[in-house]
């Protein structure tokens, strides 16, 4: 459920960022000003959680030295690096290509997750990757268009960036509270940013804008803070396949809003819509299946 909440604030993401990042002059001012504002709140946020208790086995205290090695990985490869090649790349490439580069990230998240933290895939999870992936080249009207290019080179990139920052995400999540990674990733994440932005000569960029500007970046800090929480909640209850699964069908939520915003849809979309659709309620339902078996056993124990 945590995860479905992600993939509608996502979607409402998506389509905001789409309206905001072209009021400003430079992709990177723009997600520095973003993440800047989502990492006061998240920090905020982390600060006045409450503790856990002592018998928890999530502890808020002092930090092992590769707790501290994770969370600065998340802060480079989640909160810093992807941004700016995400942005940068969809600057260069078209809405669509980015749109379904990004979209793969459950594929590259299945494959490392199996490899790297043991989790068991079943033939409903292949089959709803597949089925995901299939929506999104029919929301892509076809992969005929894709043209490979150096804008999509960079959306791939940070695609994979956070894929493999979500397996160290799970990692962590065992032993660290989900709102200090997410302050971590998108608060450190900020301060890398501005840093960039010192050495490239472009503070002053970001120092210049506007009000409007920063009420945009406002809204848009305002809705990534919700997001990373609710993500990062749901990968420290669930498969991080099943959590980067759900999420897709976040286009099916930007695609409503467009569509309610005077937009058009074409058919093939419709079709993709309910493939995703379909997909995510296979696995809610398996996921609701297993659930309810577990809590029949322990009743019964």
């Amino acid at each position: 459920m945590l995860a479905l909440a992600a993939a509608v604030v996502s979607g409402v993401a998506v389509y905001v960022n789409g309206e905001a990042v072209g009021r400003f002059s430079s992709p990177t001012v723009y997600t520095t000003g973003k993440n800047l504002v989502a990492g006061i709140v998240l920090v905020a946020v982390a600060l006045a959680w409450p503790r856990r208790s002592s018998t928890s086995t999530v502890s808020t205290g002092h930090r092992s030295s590769q707790e501290r090695f994770g969370l600065a990985a998340v802060a480079v490869i989640g909160g810093a690096v992807p941004f700016v090649l995400f942005f940068e790349g969809l600057a260069r490439a078209t809405s669509s290509d980015a749109a379904f580069l990004h979209k793969t990230l459950v594929v590259w998240v299945a494959l490392l997750a199996v490899s790297l933290l043991g989790e068991r895939l079943t033939m409903l999870h292949v089959g709803a990757v597949a089925l995901l992936i299939i929506g999104q080249i029919a929301l892509a009207d076809g992969l005929g268009s894709l043209r490979p290019g150096v804008g999509e080179a960079m959306v791939l990139a940070a695609t994979l960036c956070w894929a493999v920052e979500l397996i160290v995400v799970k990692r962590l999540v065992d032993t660290v509270p989900p709102t200090t990674v997410g302050a971590a990733r998108i608060g450190g994440g900020a301060v890398l940013l501005i840093t960039w932005l010192a050495i490239t000569g472009r503070v002053a960029d970001l120092m210049s804008l506007s009000t409007t500007q920063w009420a945009w970046l406002a809204l848009t800090g305002s809705i990534l803070s919700v997001f990373v929480t609710l993500w990062f909640a749901a990968v420290a209850r669930a498969q991080v396949t099943d959590v980067a699964a759900v999420l897709v069908p976040g286009a099916v939520i930007t695609g409503l809003i467009r569509l309610a915003a005077g937009g058009t849809v074409a058919p093939i979309q419709i079709v993709g819509w309910v493939l995703m659709i379909t997909a995510v309620a296979a696995l809610v339902a398996r996921q609701s299946a297993v659930g309810v078996g577990r809590r029949s056993i322990e009743a019964a124990a």
